[in-house]
């Protein structure tokens, strides 16, 4: 196939269209769902088994030149051991994906699929920024302002040292900046109390840290904080994090019961 050029307009998207519990079929709906949107400012990569895309494709009617296809034979699955899965399955549709982001055939990429692969085959294969000592994975919240939130770690990695939450906190607030332009994000840390002696070791130094970080830091946050829009990023271990997560997740069920 003919990839776009590194100097065309468009963002390349690589999309690994097997990852998560329905691939392909939200994949491939959500890739038609954002070229029809942004015509002109997106174009799609799904990897995967090209028969079952191309028939994806074909159901969904869609005729376009803005979305590709790369082969790719071997899905990892959600019972799949990280790093077993990027050694045995180099032909999954996560590794030919990040196999076309490092070659500068897409600018972005994006999997629904094993988070542990993704971060280690995404480390593994891409390198980290200089800096950055381990990736975090960052979660939008709502809030009761219209705010948004985000929470860093949700579930990289459920052990970190305080140099690591700094860490998370500084990418949290480019993020922040980059993504949603706010400017100069505030920063919490999140803990079971708001003054500075509470906490375990890791969160008191941590605190300590992102006071001489020169980062927008507000000081330490409760969980009943997160929706509330009390900080624009929320800093904490991704074992707390990704139980924050889940249970939000339950609460919508739970109130659609209702």
């Amino acid at each position: 196939m003919n990839f776009m050029s590194g100097n065309n307009s468009k963002v390349r998207v690589v999309v690994d269209a097997m990852g998560g519990d329905f691939g392909p079929v939200n994949e491939v709906a959500g890739a038609i769902l954002a070229v029809n949107e942004k015509p002109d400012e997106v174009e799609i990569i799904l990897t995967g088994k090209e028969e079952l895309l191309k028939k994806e494709l074909s159901k969904n009617k869609y005729k376009g030149e803005s979305i590709t296809i790369v082969n790719a034979d071997e899905v990892i699955t959600m019972d799949d051991t990280p790093t077993e899965a990027y050694r045995s399955k180099p032909n999954s549709s996560l590794n030919v994906g990040l196999d076309l982001l490092k070659q500068n055939k897409g600018d972005a990429f994006i999997s629904a699929g094993n988070t542990g692969a993704v971060l280690t085959a995404s480390t593994l294969k891409l390198g980290r920024i200089k800096g950055v000592s381990r990736p975090t994975i960052g979660s939008v919240f709502p809030t009761d302002t219209g705010k948004r939130t985000m929470v860093f770690d949700v579930g990289a990695s459920v052990d970190c040292r305080p140099q690591h939450l700094l860490e998370y906190a500084i990418m949290g607030s480019i993020y922040m900046n980059y993504i949603f332009k706010v400017d100069r994000p505030t920063i919490g840390l999140l803990n079971v109390g708001e003054e500075k002696s509470k906490g375990n070791e890791i969160t008191i130094q941590t605190y300590e840290l992102l006071e001489r970080s020169g980062l927008n830091f507000i000081g330490n946050i409760e969980g009943r904080d997160v929706l509330k829009a009390k900080a624009d990023v929320v800093v904490c271990d991704g074992f707390v994090g990704n139980v924050i997560l889940k249970f939000a997740e339950s609460v919508l069920d739970v109130l659609r019961t209702k």
